[in-house]
């Protein structure tokens, strides 16, 4: 256990106290968003990100250090564990490395070098590959293993065989395994060719080739995919003949004997037959990993800042889920979310009712004043925002409207989740309800949603669906646990992300909430049945009463330290009424003026704890996602065909890749900015310029109108 603390002392560039407590609350069961909130004078105030990449990494070696015992074991249990493979097992600092040195002792299939030893050719081998000058000739060396009865008929068959053991005994040497993996990874080029003649989205790769060194993690994943659908044929060419000259270096001895030349054959067929198809195999696995995990980091990123676009808060919302033949399915939800009114219109083709659609728009408007409309982007989202447009043209007061991604709402539609809030309504109109609040709050409705269906990914659908699936988890969980949960109101799919929190307690808690009326306390979550002491200890903080007893249940601050919040109060002559009016502007300098050092020590609490404290004193009930910018809102709309090159435009991203940025200009197709064109200056990852959600200004550089493809720079905008 003191070799992975150190490991990680060491990777992470940590001091020791915070890698061996992290480590010890992991094992306690804290969860990563309470760590990361109410254990920071333990972490060092380390954030959730590294946490995360910290817990990863001690997964990973722990299961290192336990695989490394298990093939200790394995080797042991066959009498073949030496001193010198004790020793390579302890110095391994991969799984891959451990792999090979297991190889030879592997149990094996029945293998052309099986066949051999069985035949009893093992010996003779030995004596080959020992290289020793013999006398007499190569035949006279043979002549004893030659044996009918074993099927061993002449001495050509019993060298033949000879060179198969030979042959799997270099593949199977870890430290050349290695050194050719290396060669593989520093000279070898990534080729892939037409396999077909037919067109498709993988014709740049129809003949392309790039360094395995060098190599973009989007190229290898669109190649690994254009594999798989029978587009492409991809190798990795590497120079052969250099590393045959390497293995005859390391394994030719000088001066040559008479068996020289059978050890050079035997190695050349076991670096063609056996070693080179299996170390493309590994490397190109190798390549696939690496790609995947970048791939999910952008994933990762896209998805928060998805997740944490500002709410629009304190207005009615009606939710426009577009269609041709069946009609576009309308919601209209109030300020909390609640569903007020359902129809359908048929302002598309083919029915084009755009007069009769337009008087039952106005109607709803005028009935429950709808401030903004919210259309999903999906099939006829073009035809639709042109008809809300002209609509919103003919009415009196201001009403916005925006096109938001409706990725995913058909999977909420379908899902057992969305038939139970809304057993009564049709799946496409539970997509509008969904549309509708994924305006007013993203988050909430999201999180009822599969991360991996949400739409802001590469690739995602090639990759380790189990580790994708985690690792978003992951994100959707940090996102609802920063922002923090209303007990009161949140559906049971938020509070399943809540920390301490999981599936079969949250949805005790909305029964609980049912049966018994609004939570007014935090400490009433303890009668919640499986709600046990440490599942509250972790989800407390995070869960928010707006008009409870206490004010401080609609702050951060966790119930642990609920009497020194009170006795900071004391200290400075404040109450908790006085949190409640907000009359707390001087409370940061006060501190200040009397040491914040000393002001901890006198409440028994760490400084960053304290400093958490006032903030929540400052703002209870604060959303972080209030001092983001808001979301750009529309009146009018505009075509692919009007834009024209040196155009300046405003647009919202909406996915971030390793080349770009597809950025929503309001033409119904997103416009990719290369990230050659992010910026002036060198940028080496979008994610440093741009973000999900951001508000930006773009150029127009070129428009395919029939391709609906635009190109866009956000340099030297205006």
């Amino acid at each position: 256990m003191s070799d992975i603390i150190s490991a990680l002392i060491k990777e992470f560039n940590l001091k020791p106290f915070q890698v061996q407590n992290v480590v010890k609350l992991i094992d306690e069961g804290n969860t990563i968003p309470f760590i990361a909130r109410y254990r920071k004078e333990m972490t060092g105030e380390l954030n959730d990100q590294v946490l995360r990449e910290l817990h990863e990494r001690l997964v990973y070696l722990r299961n290192l250090e336990a695989r490394r015992q298990e093939v200790k074991h394995l080797i042991e249990e066959q009498g073949k564990l030496t001193e010198e493979i004790s020793m390579n097992l302890m110095k391994a600092v991969t799984l891959q490395e451990i792999e090979d040195i297991y190889r030879p002792f592997r149990p094996k299939r029945r293998t052309k070098a099986t066949i051999a030893r069985e035949k009893g050719l093992e010996p003779l081998a030995k004596l080959l590959f020992g290289q020793d000058e013999k006398d007499g000739s190569i035949s006279d060396l043979a002549m004893p293993y030659v044996d009918p009865e074993k099927g061993v008929n002449n001495v050509e068959e019993a060298l033949n065989g000879a060179m198969d053991i030979i042959a799997e005994d270099i593949s199977d040497d870890a430290e050349i395994r290695k050194d050719i993996r290396n060669m593989f990874m520093k000279q070898g080029i990534v080729v892939s060719k037409a396999k077909t003649e037919e067109d498709s989205v993988y014709r740049m790769y129809y003949d392309f080739s790039e360094p395995v060194s060098k190599i973009a993690g989007h190229r290898v994943l669109a190649i690994n995919r254009g594999e798989k659908e029978e587009f492409l044929k991809v190798k990795i060419d590497v120079p052969s003949e250099s590393i045959i000259e390497y293995l005859k270096a390391r394994l030719i001895k000088k001066p040559r004997s008479i068996t020289s030349e059978y050890v050079e054959r035997a190695l050349i067929d076991s670096y063609e037959r056996l070693i080179a198809p299996s170390v493309e195999r590994e490397v190109r696995n190798a390549l696939t990993e690496m790609a995947e995990e970048k791939a999910m980091k952008v994933f990762a990123a896209n998805l928060k800042n998805l997740l944490l676009q500002p709410p629009v808060k304190g207005k009615t919302v009606l939710g426009l889920d577009p269609a041709y033949r069946t009609g576009c399915k309308i919601a209209v939800v109030d300020d909390t979310g609640k569903v007020l009114d359902t129809t359908v219109i048929y302002p598309t083709p083919p029915q084009n009712k755009i007069e009769e659609s337009k008087k039952i728009i106005k109607y709803l408007i005028e009935k429950h004043n709808v401030d903004i409309i919210s259309i999903g982007n999906g099939t006829a989202s073009k035809e639709s925002e042109i008809f809300i447009a002209d609509l919103l043209k003919e009415i009196d007061r201001k009403v916005y409207y925006m096109v938001v991604s409706e990725a995913g709402a058909s999977v909420y539609s379908a899902s057992k989740l969305g038939a139970e809030e809304f057993p009564d309504f049709d799946v496409a109109l539970r997509s509008a309800v969904s549309i509708a609040r994924r305006l007013q709050d993203p988050l909430a409705e999201l999180v009822k949603i599969d991360p991996k269906a949400i739409g802001v990914g590469q690739y995602q659908h090639d990759m380790n669906q189990k580790v994708l699936g985690e690792t978003l988890n992951g994100v959707v969980e940090d996102c609802v646990n920063s922002v923090g949960v209303d007990l009161n109101t949140a559906s049971p799919s938020l509070l399943s992300y809540v920390s301490g929190i999981n599936s079969a307690i949250a949805k005790n808690i909305v029964e609980y909430r049912e049966a018994n009326g609004k939570f007014t306390e935090r400490k009433e979550l303890k009668k919640v049945k499986k709600l046990g002491e440490k599942a509250y200890e972790q989800c407390a903080g995070f869960l928010r009463i707006p008009d409870g007893k206490n004010i401080l249940d609609n702050t951060s601050v966790h119930p642990e330290s609920y009497d020194a919040a009170k006795k900071l109060l004391d200290i400075l002559g404040y109450s908790l009424e006085d949190v409640k009016e907000r009359r707390l502007s001087r409370i940061k300098e006060q501190v200040e003026e009397k040491g914040v050092s000393k002001i901890a020590e006198q409440l028994g609490i760490g400084v960053p704890t304290l400093r958490d404290i006032i903030n929540e004193l400052l703002k209870p009930g604060r959303d972080p996602r209030d001092e983001l910018p808001k979301p750009m809102l529309l009146t009018d709309v505009l075509h692919i065909e009007d834009l024209r090159p040196g155009m300046v435009l405003s647009g919202t991203v909406r996915n971030v890749a390793d080349f770009g940025a597809f950025i929503d200009i309001g033409v119904h197709q997103d416009g990719l900015v290369h990230i050659s064109e992010m910026s002036d200056k060198y940028v080496r990852n979008p994610m440093d310029v741009v973000s999900v959600g951001d508000i930006v200004k773009v150029k127009i550089l070129d428009v395919d109108v029939a391709r609906k493809r635009i190109s866009m720079t956000m340099r030297q905008v205006d």
